[in-house]
Formats: structure tokens, C-alpha cells, sequence
């Protein structure tokens, strides 16, 4: 039996998006089953966070993601606009979000249509965390979506008639992650977590053991 690998995975988060290049080499190039499960971001699901926050919890967000990105060669910048609404300074989550709750819906639908939910997040996350300003826009995620070889259309006709099923996934997948980690990006190999883009080594060495090599490797 092939390993099994969950992704759970947000749009907003910064250190998802530091994660998303490798993760998707990982899938690429192992022998592996995969699920990539997006989840809300945490201004969503738990708001009151970040107004209880240490003052010092932002700025050195700030400087680790930076130094992070530059260390690891990605391309970064914050989001213009931010995907979440919300009072940076009083950490105040308005209780209604108009760019983060179509994203998640575009991103399951990904998923659910075309198992490509790591194809999408990637390409919209270039975007978002990229340096595009206005990467909500009609063309920017046109674009996203057809590097991702899917339809942007399409997956908008498919959220809009079923958000039944597209609710049901992302409760899913928020139940599945919390009974493992509360954070993203979280990585879950046959029920073992690694939680952090700074996990990844040890979930590639995690894979070795269990086998799953590289696919060229195998040839």
C-alpha cells in the first residue's frame, strides 16, 4: 500500500506559501496518494486570535517571513489586498469575507473536480503572496487557473451549484486537520503530522523510510 499524504493548506497563511513549491515536488516525485485539503484561515476560524495576540507576534511574523522567503528564494510580497478583511492594528476579523470565502470555494472545486487543489493554491498564491496588486481580479486569477490547467468558469459553475458539497469538504477537512494540528501548512503522512514549511525535510526523510522513493528512482 502507498503512502498516504493530507495536505491541509490556506490562502492566507504566508508560511503555506513558502511551503507550496516543495510541496508540490513532493507529490510530484514520490509514490504517493495524496489529499490537498484546504481549510479557512485562522482569522476566520478562530477571530478573537489575533486580537489576544502578544504585541510581539507581528512584527516578527514580518521579519521571519522575509528572511524565510529570501533564504529560500521565493519570491515574496504582502498581499495587495490582503484576502482577509480585517484592523491589522487592533486585530479586529470583520465577520464577512468576500475574497476569502470564493477562494476557498474556487480551491475545493479544484480539487473535487480535477484532484488539482495543489495546482490551483500554487498558482493563486504566486499571486497573492507574488507581488501582483489587485491578484483578485478577473485576470490575474483567469490566469491562475489556466496555469493550473483548469477553467476558471468552470469551477465557479461548479461551487455555485453544489455549495452544499462544497461546505461539506471544508468541514471535512477542519475536523480532519484539528485533531492532528491547528496550524498550516500541515502535512499528515498515514496519520503522522509535521506541522510547518520547516517540517518538510523531516517529512521527506519520513517518506524515505517508508519507502516511497523518488519516481525516477523506481524506472
Amino acid at each position: 500500500m502507498r503512502p498516504r499524504l493530507d495536505i491541509y493548506w490556506s490562502f492566507r497563511s504566508p508560511y503555506s506559501y513558502l511551503a507550496i513549491d516543495r510541496l508540490a515536488e513532493i507529490v510530484a516525485d514520490r509514490d504517493i496518494e495524496h489529499e490537498f485539503r484546504f481549510v479557512r484561515p485562522l482569522a476566520m476560524r478562530e477571530p478573537a486570535f489575533f486580537e489576544r495576540n502578544r504585541p510581539q507576534w507581528l512584527p516578527y511574523l514580518v521579519k521571519d517571513v522575509m528572511r524565510e522567503s529570501a533564504r529560500l528564494g521565493v519570491p515574496f510580497a504582502f498581499p495587495r489586498p490582503d484576502p482577509i478583511v480585517m484592523n491589522m492594528a487592533t486585530g479586529k476579523v470583520e465577520a464577512d469575507q468576500p475574497l476569502m470565502k470564493p477562494l476557498i470555494e474556487l480551491g475545493i472545486a479544484a480539487e473535487e473536480t480535477a484532484k488539482a487543489g495543489l495546482s490551483f493554491a500554487r498558482a493563486v498564491a504566486r499571486r497573492i503572496w507574488g507581488g501582483v496588486e489587485n491578484w483578485q481580479e478577473e485576470a490575474p486569477m483567469r490566469d491562475a487557473a489556466r496555469e493550473a490547467g483548469l477553467d476558471l468558469a468552470g469551477l465557479r459553475d461548479f461551487a455555485r451549484a453544489d455549495p452544499g458539497r462544497i461546505a461539506e469538504v471544508l468541514a471535512r477537512n477542519e475536523a480532519a486537520q484539528v485533531a492532528h494540528h491547528w496550524g498550516v501548512p500541515l502535512m499528515v503522512l498515514d496519520d503522522e503530522p509535521f506541522f510547518g514549511q520547516d517540517r518538510l525535510d523531516s517529512l521527506v526523510w519520513r517518506l524515505d523510510q517508508k519507502g516511497a522513493k523518488k519516481m525516477a528512482a523506481r524506472q
